[in-house]
């Protein structure tokens, strides 16, 4: 005769829901992204501004899921391109069930933080704040800085953490499972993000650019992924595109004898090769798409907008 307690075991409650991470350029959102799934799906680098769009990774255990909404940082720009950035933030934040704002301790920015707490005030949203590279200053200085943002905002929790080192991402899940709703399971379990292959090895060019790369030629470039094509012997061939917006970044993106270009795509292959266990090979090329950032057509082009 089946009892109560064996029904709840044999059907446990199932909780789900999609988590914005939101902050300033630079502050650590993908690098706590990638922690949290223990798997590379954003890009990360030592330079601002890099993620472009809302990048989604998924974290599924036996009674949840979580769907995590990586956004680019939150910044004042007259640029087309960075406007629209920041409106995919401002939406993203207004379709999620919760937020984590996260705030680099070594370099505060006040004025952005105090702009991004205006945004969630408007949209409404329950907030976990966390305090990223706290490895890197003493301890006694965060206890004033958790006071004055906890004076400026009802945040449901603070995490400390250094999520370059993993260190406190364990308690951030924590706190999320803690608010997370009922809800469905949206995605498969073996799926840990929802961007195609494509999407990913655009990014993976691009993170190299912005490695390698000096001054403001990273930002004038976007990439297309135009194909994977499956070889015979198992590896993957990637054709690909770096667009630029001048001749005279191009010139700097190929590199003398070809030096610099063949740079990037021999770091983007080794990247991807390991992404995907498999052999990898690529075929990109450079081409300029004058002043691409300022322009809605191309914007659209790059998925960039609407």
């Amino acid at each position: 005769m089946d009892t109560d307690a064996d029904h709840a075991d044999q059907n446990p409650t199932f909780r789900s829901g999609f988590v914005a991470i939101v902050g300033a350029p630079n502050v650590g959102k993908s690098t706590l992204l990638n922690e949290l799934l223990g798997e590379k799906v954003a890009i990360t680098t030592p330079r601002p501004q890099t993620t472009r769009g809302q990048i989604r990774g998924i974290l599924t255990g036996d009674s949840f899921q979580i769907v995590f909404v990586d956004t680019p940082g939150i910044h004042d720009s007259r640029r087309l391109l960075n406007k629209v950035l920041v409106q995919w933030v401002t939406r993203a934040m207004e379709d999620v069930d919760l937020v984590l704002l996260v705030v680099d301790v070594t370099r505060r920015r006040r004025g952005q933080e105090f702009a991004i707490l205006d945004l969630l005030r408007r949209v409404g949203r329950a907030v976990i704040l966390v305090l990223n590279k706290i490895d890197s200053v003493a301890k006694e200085t965060l206890l004033p800085l958790i006071d004055e943002l906890r004076m400026a905002y009802p945040f449901e929790a603070v995490v400390p953490v250094s999520a370059t080192h993993g260190d406190g991402v364990d308690l951030v899940l924590d706190e999320i499972l803690r608010r997370l709703p009922d809800g469905p399971q949206y995605y498969d379990a073996a799926v840990i993000t929802d961007q195609s292959p494509e999407f990913l090895a655009a990014e993976v060019i691009r993170e190299k650019i912005f490695l390698l790369a000096e001054q403001e030629v990273p930002y004038a470039t976007a990439v297309e992924v135009e194909g994977i094509a499956d070889e015979e012997d198992g590896s993957a061939r990637v054709s690909a595109t770096i667009f630029v917006e001048k001749a005279s970044q191009k010139g700097i993106m190929i590199g003398r004898g070809g030096r610099f270009l063949k740079k990037i795509t021999r770091l983007a292959r080794e990247e991807l090769r390991h992404i995907w266990r498999r052999r990898v090979a690529m075929d990109i090329r450079v081409k300029v798409l004058k002043d691409w950032s300022k322009n809605e057509q191309a914007l659209r082009r790059f998925g960039l907008t609407d």
